[in-house]
Formats: structure tokens, sequence, C-alpha cells
């Protein structure tokens, strides 16, 4: 096979006019020439450098069917999401069905299953698990650390599963949201040399210093790109590019194309940002992933105008997985799995008796963070019982565990502004009880119990109705086809819209409420927490 174009050539940092020749899914040969007619740029693949594929709510074979199209050919994923719901059964559905993707998934074994010790998980991996694991497949890496006080205070099962880690000398990914100074040295001192979190720039360059790669993140809740971009030209050899966690309908509209895309548009070197987007992963995870060298695996793309980067073909080891005029193939369906244990609830477990008529904890959350705030508020007391205030936007949010019958955890939020009926998810970050918010006790009973029913996805309640996506696969995902996904996911957003809310994302931003590990107030199926001080902390001040 052979190919013509404009090569652009990031190791030596040149474009020229060349053929490609292609043998046995390798770039064979690459013979310059002084013109070509063709008008086409090649170039390396993309690479997102951390990702949940989960919270596409698509399988990988049809996750890889979205993002391909947008020029990616390898993702590195953290499959904690299915894990903390399935333990090693379901870190090897992932790795079973991503045999049949169109790009390259490179796994890392989930260092936090459960993320904490103070919530309902469905399943444990420890020292032994992730030990088994490295012993099966030598290109597993530690993923992200999340139980950050852990590290900092050298808590023995914590850093137990670092030795595994480092014995096996394998990467160990990090997650170390707003830790600096002192935590922050004893947090890079056991190993850990990426993080994801960073939220500030100087926040970022202070994890530089210290040795430590810094993912700039733009997923469909948390989006840094617009602080952190600066790296890219300061540190070009230090900065990867990553989604995190990024829904359906934009994955099926963008990529690490879209970060490409926004750098080059803000000045930033051609060079240093394709060095983000594909060099610096490739190397630091050690992928099997061509960079368009000589000999190089044949992962590439093809594209008419590089400022605008319009993807026309995406080669994956010399096999064309994606043409613009013809799209991908259909994928085959993926299996279904899951663990669900739960008993539909009634209005009366949510009610919330007034210890006092002073101050309740409310969590602050805001669009566009997965950070939230502790907000000290005066409840709303009717009779003797706490209810929303839509005025004051003070809502009731719930959890309910997943995993085995028992009463609900009712807290409140601020921030997501609606004005009638329920949001409902069994996507809840990490551990995937069911979470929902709503105004009213009757519409949240009606929205988690459609979830219940359907053991696992995510609802509207809206003027009597419930409108669901049903997410039969661990209660994460669906086996359906990821362009029909995109488009009921839409549907479903702009549904949750017309409840009042005005978050872009509401049902991302909802699933994390519920994770213990980002600052500063959050809530668990066993009662509301303190981040900050990591422990429960009481509803009444």
């Amino acid at each position: 096979m052979e190919i013509s174009g404009k090569i652009i050539d990031v190791i030596k940092k040149r474009i020229y006019y060349g053929k490609l020749i292609i043998e046995n899914k390798k770039i064979k040969n690459i013979i310059s020439s002084h013109s070509d007619i063709s008008g086409k740029y090649i170039l390396p693949g993309f690479v997102d450098a951390h990702v949940h594929i989960e919270s596409s709510m698509l399988t990988p074979t049809e996750f890889s069917r979205l993002a391909v199209r947008h020029g990616t050919v390898a993702v590195v994923t953290d499959p904690h999401e299915i894990t903390n719901v399935l333990g090693v059964e379901g870190f090897r559905y992932m790795v079973e069905d991503a045999r049949k993707a169109l790009l390259k998934i490179k796994f890392g074994v989930p260092s936090c299953v459960p993320a904490t010790n103070f919530e309902t998980t469905g399943a444990n991996i420890g020292e032994h698990e992730i030990e088994k694991l490295f012993q099966v497949e030598a290109s597993y890496h530690l993923s992200e650390m999340m139980n950050f006080p852990g590290v900092i205070n050298r808590n023995p099962e914590v850093m137990g599963k670092i030795e595994v880690a480092k014995r096996y000398n394998r990467k160990i990914d990090g997650h170390a949201p707003e830790i600096s100074g002192r935590k922050l040295k004893k947090y890079v001192e056991a190993g850990i040399t990426t993080d994801h979190e960073c939220i500030r720039i100087e926040e970022a360059k202070e994890k530089i210093d210290l040795g430590m790669y810094i993912l700039i993140r733009e997923g469909s809740a948390a989006k840094n790109f617009e602080v952190l971009f600066p790296l890219i030209e300061e540190y070009p050899e230090k900065v990867m590019f990553c989604t995190d966690d990024s829904h359906p309908d934009d994955l099926a509209e963008k990529h690490i194309n879209d970060m490409v895309k926004r750098s080059l548009k803000k000045g930033i070197g051609l060079w240093n940002v394709l060095q983000a987007a594909t060099v610096n992963a490739v190397k630091y995870y050690d992928l099997d992933v061509g960079l368009l060298q000589p000999g190089d695996k044949a992962d590439f793309i093809v594209c008419d105008h590089l400022e605008e980067m319009n993807i026309n073909e995406v080669y994956v080891e010399g096999n064309k997985v994606f043409d613009k005029s013809t799209g991908v193939k259909p994928a085959r369906k993926s299996l279904i799995i899951n663990k669900f244990n739960c008993n539909e609830i009634s209005e009366k477990a949510l009610v919330v008796r007034a210890v006092n008529r002073k101050n309740i904890r409310v969590i602050g959350a805001k669009e566009d963070s997965l950070m939230t705030k502790t907000l000290i508020e005066k409840p709303m007391v009717q009779g003797n019982q706490v209810v929303s205030d839509l005025e004051r936007d003070l809502l009731k949010i719930v959890v309910v565990n997943r995993f085995s019958p028992k009463k609900p955890v009712v807290g409140f939020v601020h921030g997501f502004g609606l004005k009638n009926g329920a949001l409902a998810s069994s996507i809840a970050h990490d551990s995937h009880n069911l979470i929902a918010v709503g105004t009213d006790d009757h519409s949240i009973t009606g929205a988690l119990n459609a979830v219940i029913r359907e053991k696992g996805g995510i609802v509207v309640c809206h003027d009597g109705k419930e409108d669901i996506l049903s997410l039969p696969v661990a209660g994460l995902m669906t086996t359906d086809d990821g362009e029909t996904v995109a488009d009921e996911y839409k549907e479903l957003n702009q549904k949750a819209k017309e409840t009042g809310t005005s978050l872009n994302a509401p049902f991302m931003t909802l699933s994390f409420m519920a994770l213990l590990v980002i600052p500063e107030l959050k809530i668990s199926d066993r009662g509301l927490f303190d981040v900050t001080k990591f422990r429960f902390t009481d509803l009444f001040v």
C-alpha cells in the first residue's frame, strides 16, 4: 500500500512531500519527493492520555467508532468505573471487548477500588489482584492514585499497591487536586509521575518542577484547557492532552482534535501542539503506536488543512478505520454484564426531620468543575421537615446503595437550578450507587425507581413523565451504537433543561457529587462527606 502527501514529521520537526510505503502493518519506507498534487497532510494520530471509556456510556468497541473519526488512534484508559461495580470481572470485560476496537487501547489497573472506605462499592481490588493482573500483561500500568490523603499519610494499604507497581517497574498515574507544598512533595516522592487534576497554572508548574507530567484535561464536566494551554509552549515535553470523562454527545462532536485546533488558533506552535497530542503520551506510556517514522506501526491520519484539522482518513496499523466519505463500519454487539441489587424506594424514605432550624451544610456545585464548596445555609422547614427551597436553589440530593437494599442518604445541593421534577442516574463516581437531585420527593422517587426498574440508566422526571436512557452494562454503558446513544443523550439533556437547570452537562455534574476524593463537600451512600478533613460530617450545623 502507498499513500502520498505532505508528511508532518513531529520527531524531526519538518514538513516535506513524501510517499509512505506500508507493508505488514508498518511503514516500510518513506520516499521524499519534490512535489505532490494530492493536497493531503499526513500526520501521526492523536492520543488521549487519560480517559474513562465508561463515561461515554459506550462499550470500548462503540467508543472507538466515535473517537477514530476525530483522528484518535490510541487511548490510555482506567476502567475503574466498571471495576468498582464488578471488580476484576469488569476489568476483563473491558479488555475483551477492546479486542474488537478500531483504535488502540492501553489499560491501567485501577488503584482505587474502592476509591475510599467511606462508600459502598461492588468490589475490591487490592495488592493481590493488582499483582495478578500485572503478571498477565506487561503493558498494564497503575492507574490514577486518587486516594491522595492515603499516599501523603503513607497508609499501608495504599502504599502496598504502589510498591507492587514499583516492583513490576510500572508507571503510576496521579490524581492530586490542589495539592501543593510539603504534601505534594510527599505525593511525588511515592513514585507518582502524572496529574490531570490541575485547575490553576501555578499548581501545574509546581508539579512540573517536581518532575510530574501534566495532562491538560477537557472533558464534559471538567474543562481546564483555557487555563492551562500556555503550558504547551513553556513545557512542550511535559504536557499531554486528555478528556478524562466525555459524555456521548461531546464524543460524537469532538475529541483530542478539538484541543489541537484550539491550541493552534491561540498561536501555539505546531510542533509543540503535536508533541502534546502525539509524541509525549506514546513515549511516556511506551505505547505501541507509530509516529510516522520508517519502521513504525502505520498509525496516522490524513487531513486537508492543518489549522482546521478536518480529518479525512484514519489508519491504524495500515488499516483504514475511518473515511470521511463512507464513515466507519458498524461494530458487533457487546455482551451485557451487571451487578444490581436494589429495591424501589418510597417517598417516606426521603423525609429529613428538622433537627434544628438554624443551619445546614449544602454542597455548592458549579459548572465545568468537579470541585464543590461547603455552603452554610438556613434550611426551609415545613412542619417538622427540611424540604427543597426552589427560590434559593437548595435542592435535595439523594444517594441510594445499589449493591444491597439500604436506607437512602439525603443531603442538599446548590447550583443545579431545577424548578420542577428530578434527575437520577446509576452513574455516580466512583462506586456508582444511585444518585438523584430534585425539587420534591415524589419526583425524586419516581426518577430513582425508574433507574432501579431498568437496573441502570439516566432519567429525567418532568411533568409526571419519566424519560430514560437505559444502561444495562454495569449500570454504566449501553450496547447500542454510538450515534444513536449520542442522539438519545442529547435529547435527554434537553429534557433535563426543561426542569429549569442551567448546567450544560447536568448529568455529568450530578455524577461527581458522590466523588469523595475531589474537595470540598460530597455525599455517599453512607453520609455527607467533608473531603478536606476526609471524614463524614453532619447535615445540621
